[in-house]
Parts: C-alpha cells; sequence; structure tokens
C-alpha cells in the first residue's frame, strides 16, 4: 500500500466525511488529486465509506460466538442459513478448534439469551459439535460496528433463518423482542 493511501484511509477511518479539501492538505495533493485517489480507491474496492453504528449509544448488547463444526457442509448451511441476519455483526471461518466465530448483536440481555439458547440461535443448526457462548462485557478502542441495519424492519412473517417468531415460547413470554427482519417485531434496531 502507497502511503498516499495509508494516509488517506486513515483519515478517513476517523472521519469518513473529511472533504477532499482536507484530504488533500493531509497528503499534499489538491482538492481534485485527493478526490482521484479516493476515487480509485473505492472503484478498485479498496476501501468501503460506510456509516457504523455506536453501540454504546444505542445500548446494543453483544457476544462472541464460537462453535466447532463436524463438516465443511455444516458451516456452508449455517452461513447460508444466517447470511440475511441483521443480528449478526460478522462472522468468520477459523482453522482452529472453533472453526466458526461469530459476533452477534440484541437489544437486551433477555433477547441476547435468546439468541444463546432458543431456535433462532446460530448455536442450533446441524453438525455443530460443540459451541461456547461469550457475551461481552466492555468494548474498547472504538465502539463504532457495522450494525446490518439495512436488514432490519423487512415486514416478513418468518424470520431469514426460517424460525416464527410468533411460536417461539421466549417471544410470546417477552423475554424476546423478536427478529428485526419480520413484522413481529417489538424492538428498537
Amino acid at each position: 500500500m502507497k502511503t498516499i493511501d495509508r494516509k488517506i484511509i486513515s483519515q478517513l477511518v476517523i472521519d469518513g466525511r473529511t472533504t477532499y479539501k482536507d484530504l488533500g492538505k493531509i497528503v499534499g495533493y489538491s482538492i481534485m488529486g485527493a478526490k482521484n485517489r479516493v476515487d480509485r480507491l473505492l472503484k478498485e474496492q479498496a476501501i468501503k465509506v460506510s456509516a457504523q453504528m455506536n453501540v454504546k449509544y444505542f445500548g446494543i448488547c453483544m457476544a462472541v460466538v464460537l462453535m466447532e463444526m463436524e463438516k465443511w457442509e455444516d458451516t456452508c448451511r449455517l452461513l447460508e442459513r444466517f447470511k440475511e441476519c441483521p443480528r449478526i455483526v460478522y462472522i468468520f471461518t477459523t482453522t482452529g478448534g472453533y472453526n466458526v466465530v461469530a459476533l452477534v448483536i440484541a437489544e437486551d440481555k433477555d433477547t441476547l439469551e435468546s439468541i444463546a439458547f432458543g431456535r433462532c440461535s446460530i448455536r442450533s443448526g446441524k453438525g455443530i459439535r460443540r459451541s461456547e457462548f461469550y457475551p461481552v462485557r466492555d468494548i474498547y478502542y472504538s465502539p463504532f460496528l457495522p450494525i446490518r441495519e439495512n436488514l432490519t424492519h423487512k415486514g416478513l412473517t418468518l424470520a431469514p433463518c426460517k424460525v416464527d417468531c410468533v411460536s417461539c415460547e421466549r417471544y410470546v413470554s417477552k423475554k424476546c423482542v423478536g427478529c428485526p427482519s419480520t413484522k413481529h417485531y417489538r424492538g428498537s434496531l
């Protein structure tokens, strides 16, 4: 990576709304030079400028989920099942004992518990040999995460993972706000 690109990216990480004029001053380019450099980075998909949500501001609860999958086919099925889930911020495959790691979110601790143990839990799929669920206590350095807000408020009857919130005991007993993608959702995302 070139030094100029690194400086531009560093500034955009701090403030994605930095003007081309200010970027130009930082890297010693004209406004158009800075704009052209950013446009090239965007066109090459080297960077993406987008909004991230402050989880502290919105009171969002998080957890890290570790899973050991039996077979690659099981991993593929899990990835497909949850690809449109607004509660999953990140999901990774790894080469360790736990070969799938996810960062999940919820509006409150009860709903986070539903994500840990309910029918809609990422841990409820076929082929999961073992799993661990770790609620996040504190977040350091940056509270901003790319919450997939674009997947919420779709008015679906069933959640993207094919679970019906209305028939879920935790939803009925008001221990879960439901899936943000469904018309039954009672939460704040």
